[in-house]
């Protein structure tokens, strides 16, 4: 089982790095974390058949995590994606699903009744509204859902197992127990990050958001010093400036695990 990062960005519209979306390749079928602007694309840079991209799970509904939920959808049904979309998340999911496929409605029915050689199947979503605990199980593989901690929002990060590796992806979240206790001993834990030393920077409003919603390289430092994981992997990096290099030193003077800060199309 290996990670491929397909976007590790924020909202900001950073032209290096696509809106977060994290491949779980196992059994030679990709599994996605979130759905970000681009993920489609990403996909294909890094070798996936877009074809096989029918299974995703939304850590939250937070538009910069599923903007790209559209492009999933329907982008590789042109291409030729026989199965429907399956789709799981919090509590709104099955809505926002079901709005998007309404908006397209138009599209679809173009390409059903036109001369394209379009399936019937491969543009319909199937979701699913998470609690925590397993949420799916194949052969290659077993998600688990946990609560994360994003203020208001019904959030969830997803921990990954198969007979060679374990691995968490934490989403958007504060540092909470359910994620240190999902993270305890695994192999990769994926996690966000903003910038301690830069906050200080930032306009009152955005400190009290970032301080309520968010994990600082000090907070992580803490919480993996905790889990133990054996990888430590940043993404959704806020820096306001600070590089990868610097992000990850920050943690680092809390942390005495391995730590490597993510870019797009990294694999591990």
């Amino acid at each position: 089982m290996e990670v491929i990062f397909l976007g590790t960005g924020t909202p900001n519209a950073e032209p290096d790095r696509s809106g977060p979306a994290v491949a779980v390749v196992a059994g030679g079928r990709p599994y996605l974390v979130d759905c970000g602007p681009g993920v489609v694309r990403r996909a294909v840079a890094a070798g996936l058949d877009p074809t096989r991209l029918r299974r995703v799970f939304l850590t939250h509904l937070h538009s910069d995590h599923a903007a790209g939920l559209p492009d999933l959808l329907l982008t590789p049904w042109t291409l030729g994606r026989v199965a429907p979309l399956e789709l799981w998340g919090p509590p709104g999911v099955k809505a926002m699903a079901m709005h998007v496929a309404a908006a397209y409605e138009a599209d679809v029915a173009n390409r059903l009744g036109g001369p394209e050689p379009a399936n019937d199947t491969g543009y319909r979503v199937v979701a699913y509204e998470v609690a925590p605990g397993v949420v799916y199980e194949d052969d290659a593989v077993k998600v688990e859902a946990f609560p994360a901690d994003h203020g208001a929002w019904a959030a969830y990060g997803y921990r990954f197992s198969s007979p060679d590796r374990t691995i968490v992806i934490s989403g958007d979240t504060r540092p909470c127990a359910p994620l240190a206790d999902a993270a305890r001993g695994v192999d990769i834990l994926v996690h966000e990050v903003y910038s301690t030393q830069q906050l200080a920077k930032q306009h009152p409003a955005w400190r009290r958001y970032h301080e309520t919603m968010h994990t600082s390289a000090r907070e992580l430092a803490a919480l993996a010093a905790d889990a133990k994981p054996k990888l430590l992997v940043l993404y959704h990096q806020l820096g306001w400036g600070a590089t990868d290099e610097e992000l990850a030193a920050e943690v680092k003077e809390g942390y005495g695990g391995q730590v490597v800060s993510a870019n797009d199309l990294d694999v591990f």
